[in-house]
């Protein structure tokens, strides 16, 4: 080994331990400066994306300080001129940004498994490039593949399809989400308008993102009808049940006929509408339970929807009363007292009661009172008005009968022998 070459190879390991030297003072740093800031970040309230993407950056300090340590040796050693190739220098330290950025984005992907192909693929083409090798790599990728026809499938036009498909798709479902929020927040459209301008804007943003990135790889797209012929074969067998919700929920956003926060009773399920989706409708009951119900159901079965028409809603409350009492001061007590209850509409639509029949006990009557919001409930309604009718009648001395049942109780007659003993 002659002399040039030990002066390179001490250049090389002097450059190491600069490198050595940088990171350990950058993670020493980072461990007192990580915490405090950390928990001033905790403070953000009401975006959990920028906190998780800050928080994040954040345990990553050890990485930002040494990428700026190396800075500061790469302009010293230049400024210096010795060595006078600190290429290795140079080359850690945009190792060590790339690799602190690409981390930081991976973690602001929610998917685990797409964060960590994101980062494996970004990573290499960044590395490579980082050291001049790329047009090396993409030699070897592209020589690994077969030829279909008049295409041939390599795993560089595979990861490249990935990567472009995959980024435009990110792309188009965030832009998705984000012009939806808009929409949502105009007071001028209904809520069953702006749940189906949303859905629209999502799907025509999927399907460009899908042609650009078709037509970006040079796929030709009449290629795809035998694909396309399959894939109708397949919803005719397999998918029915998905296009015929999905179907479904387009023609419920279009007629309007449920909304959201609409009350509504679907066989055994009452409760209220939360939110109308592609595949099912979110149905809150007052027990707390979430019915995912698909679309179709509200298309072939019956659908009691209180709130469709208007927001108002009728109950009955029948009762008997003794026949010591004056018919005409009950029912007007009735409505006084059904009228007290604060959830019951007393000036709109003031509540009424009847008198329906002459029973054995008691003279029946039906009190009948309206409500404007019934996801709060049906049955405490009805509590609350039996008991402000309880409270009224104890209060007027008017009573409340019950039938009475007459048990006769029959002892069994004894039959004494009269035949003499033996």
């Amino acid at each position: 080994m002659d002399l040039e070459e030990l002066k390179a190879q001490a250049l090389e390991y002097w450059e190491i331990a600069v490198e050595y030297l940088s990171f350990l003072p950058a993670w020493f740093l980072s461990t007192r400066v990580e915490p405090l800031l950390e928990q001033q970040a905790r403070k953000i309230r009401g975006m959990p994306g920028t906190l998780r993407i800050v928080v994040a950056f954040l345990r990553r300090m050890e990485w930002l300080f040494f990428v700026i340590f190396l800075g500061v040796a790469y302009v010293l050693t230049s400024a210096v001129g010795w060595p006078e190739k600190n290429y290795l220098i140079y080359g850690v330290m945009l190792l060590a940004g790339a690799w602190l950025l690409i981390s930081v984005v991976s973690h602001a992907i929610r998917s685990r498994f797409v964060g960590r192909i994101f980062t494996v693929i970004v990573w290499v083409f960044v590395a490579a490039s980082i050291l001049g090798i790329v047009d090396d790599v993409a030699t070897i990728l592209d020589g690994v593949g077969f030829t279909v026809g008049a295409v041939r499938i390599s795993v560089l036009s595979v990861l490249q399809m990935l990567v472009f498909v995959g980024g435009l798709l990110w792309i188009a479902v965030h832009a998705g989400d984000f012009f939806d929020r808009r929409v949502q927040k105009v007071e001028e459209l209904t809520p069953s308008l702006r749940v189906l301008l949303g859905k629209i804007i999502r799907i025509a943003l999927v399907v460009l993102a899908v042609m650009v990135a078709m037509q970006a790889l040079s796929i030709d797209l009449t290629a795809l009808t035998v694909l396309s012929g399959a894939v109708g074969v397949g919803i005719g067998f397999g998918l029915q049940k998905v296009v015929s919700n999905f179907i479904s929920g387009m023609i419920i956003l279009l007629d309007q006929s449920i909304k959201p926060g609409d009350t509504i009773t679907l066989g055994e399920t009452f409760g209220w509408i939360r939110e109308l989706r592609a595949r099912f409708v979110s149905v809150v009951t007052r027990d707390g339970r979430e019915y995912l119900i698909p679309n179709e159901d509200f298309i072939t079965t019956q659908v009691i929807n209180w709130s469709f028409s208007d927001k108002y809603v009728r109950l009955d409350v029948p009762f008997g009363v003794s026949y010591d009492a004056d018919p005409h001061q009950v029912i007007d007590i009735a409505i006084e007292a059904a009228a007290s209850v604060d959830r019951v509409v007393a000036t709109y639509r003031r509540p009424v009661c009847w008198m329906t029949e002459f029973g054995d006990s008691s003279i029946n009557f039906l009190l009948r009172f309206w409500i404007e919001d019934p996801q709060r409930g049906l049955t405490n309604i009805r509590g609350k008005v039996m008991l402000a009718l309880w409270d009224a009648f104890k209060e007027s001395g008017i009573k409340i009968p019950f039938p009475h049942r007459e048990v006769i109780m029959k002892t069994p007659v004894t039959v004494t022998s009269t035949e003499p003993q033996s």
